[in-house]
């Protein structure tokens, strides 16, 4: 049997187009990794993570366009980072990022270290919510 450019072009194309399509149909299906904040190291910058806690407080940035709540689990603490374009879109949808304080929250964000203290930055504003 000859192998052309041609025969292996479509076998590329065709593996491709598996591939993309098991991205789109199992998407959805892949849940974050919900941990305890004290298992939150350095090796886990960058991954998405969940984790759920009461938020003891909401703190503006010295440069008053972000936020930081601070998340307890009774394991740690750890701050979350809401930057200001998902502040306004928290805004927009009519939630006032105050109501959290004190409340047991889901929240799903990206590690990060920031000043050797490891930090989460939240995604969305799909990615915090109050839970029972």
């Amino acid at each position: 049997m000859l192998i052309t450019d041609e025969k292996i072009f479509k076998i590329a194309i065709f593996t491709a187009l598996i591939g993309i399509v098991g991205i789109i149909i199992f998407a959805d299906s892949v849940e974050t990794k919900e941990v305890q904040i004290k298992e939150i190291s350095k090796s886990m910058v960058g991954e998405k993570i969940a984790i759920n806690g009461v938020i003891d407080s909401i703190k503006q940035t010295s440069s008053g366009k972000s936020y930081f709540l601070s998340i307890n689990d009774g394991t740690g603490k750890i701050n979350v980072l809401v930057f200001e374009s998902l502040f306004l879109e928290l805004q927009d949808k009519g939630i006032n990022i105050n109501n959290y304080l004190k409340e047991k929250v889901k929240v799903m964000g990206t590690v990060s270290e920031y000043n050797s203290m490891m930090e989460l930055i939240l995604d969305d504003s799909n990615s915090i919510e109050i839970i029972t």
